[in-house]
């Protein structure tokens, strides 16, 4: 239906151009013969209404289009008329060409409709000579650059659009990696310490590896579920899954409660008014959290950790430190992708990151976003 709109909209804008063209013709002909002293024949007007009508099909067969406004225009020019409105039916014709087509086309269409009009200098009842050679030229260049010029800008406006949706599409596959990667990366480690967990305790004391081994199971379903939410948004078709509520630093009594489960102690600490965030804000804060304890819990052993919140007025700051061993990139605790993954995340919000060890042992992650907006 848009595309039929489309070129119903097109035609009836080419239709009422050649109707244009139509009336300055048969209005400015006549005028035009008398201004230059040469008069007009039986023919003039059936040319200038024939090339005048060719311009209402010129986006739909613009060759066509140009072809027939050519021998009109080429006969006219022959038959010793005067240069009149007929020649705007012929830069429309050729511009079309131009604008439309390749270069390569659109040249050997100028040097053949050159090549028509060099008959009218040489030939005719009223031949201009090697003087005529200059406005030809000019009726072939002007309308071939001027529709060049258009097209390849519609062309490079076209391939801005096409990297920008490349781009914003490359920049939400990033988006949907770095979740992905946040919830599967917390889920497995937490199951794989409550899975150890549950090894070691099976034989000597099955009761307790049951608890691990019910641990594991909540701990996969939270995951899932909340891997359900976040992929949610590659399914163009989908609807938003309810069953898991959006990640958020609302979720951290889960999330410690995980942790406590696969054998980090965390404490969390708030300080300042909680309040709602914006849905970007409060997504980055507890990934923040959730990535610095997924680190805690795969590189720094036997440790506990404690969770800063600070709500000021305009940003809201986390702070994560545990009472682990090494720094992060040291051959006990390996760098991965994980401190990346929160400084870009953090970075695109227009906040500051930092992490290092900390002043007394351990590790620090430390993350200030600014809150411009209350969602």
């Amino acid at each position: 239906m848009d595309r039929a709109a489309d070129d119903g909209r097109r035609w009836l804008l080419d239709g009422l151009l050649a109707l244009a063209l139509l009336a300055i013709g048969l209005v400015g002909t006549a005028p035009a013969g008398l201004n230059q002293g040469v008069g007009t024949g039986r023919a003039t007007y059936p040319l200038v209404v024939v090339a005048a009508v060719a311009v209402a099909g010129r986006r739909r067969w613009p060759l066509v289009g140009l072809t027939v406004v050519t021998a009109a225009v080429t006969a006219y020019l022959l038959l010793g008329y005067p240069y009149g409105p007929i020649l705007l039916s012929f830069f429309v014709a050729f511009y079309t060409v131009a604008a439309h087509r390749p270069v390569r086309t659109a040249a050997v269409a100028g040097a053949a409709t050159g090549s028509a009009l060099l008959v009218y200098v040489f030939g005719g009842s009223r031949p201009p000579g090697l003087i005529g050679l200059m406005p030809v030229a000019a009726w072939v260049a002007v309308p071939f650059a001027v529709g060049t010029v258009v097209r390849l800008s519609r062309e490079a406006a076209v391939r801005g659009r096409a990297d920008e949706a490349r781009r914003l599409a490359d920049a939400e596959r990033l988006r949907v990696a770095r979740e992905v990667h946040d919830v599967v990366g917390h889920g497995l480690a937490a199951i794989h310490l409550q899975a150890e967990i549950a090894l070691h305790l099976l034989e000597r004391k099955p009761e307790q590896a049951e608890a691990a081994l019910t641990a594991i199971s909540r701990t996969s379903k939270e995951a899932l579920d909340e891997l359900r939410v976040t992929l949610t948004v590659v399914r163009r078709d989908g609807v938003a899954d309810e069953r898991a509520p959006t990640p958020g630093l609302a979720q951290l009594p889960e999330l410690r409660q995980r942790l406590a489960g696969a054998g980090v102690p965390v404490t969390v600490e708030v300080a300042g008014a909680p309040r709602p965030l914006p849905v970007a804000v409060d997504l980055a804060a507890y990934r923040v959290v959730q990535e610095a304890l997924t680190n805690v819990l795969r590189h720094a052993g036997p440790a506990t950790a404690t969770v800063h919140l600070r709500y000021a007025p305009n940003e809201v700051t986390v702070r994560v430190t545990d009472t682990g061993r090494g720094r992060v990139g040291g051959p006990d605790r390996p760098a991965g992708h994980g401190l990346a993954g929160m400084r870009e995340r953090v970075a695109a919000l227009g906040g500051t990151f930092d992490a290092g060890s900390g002043p007394a042992g351990g590790f620090r992650v430390h993350a200030t976003l600014p809150v411009r907006e209350v969602e």
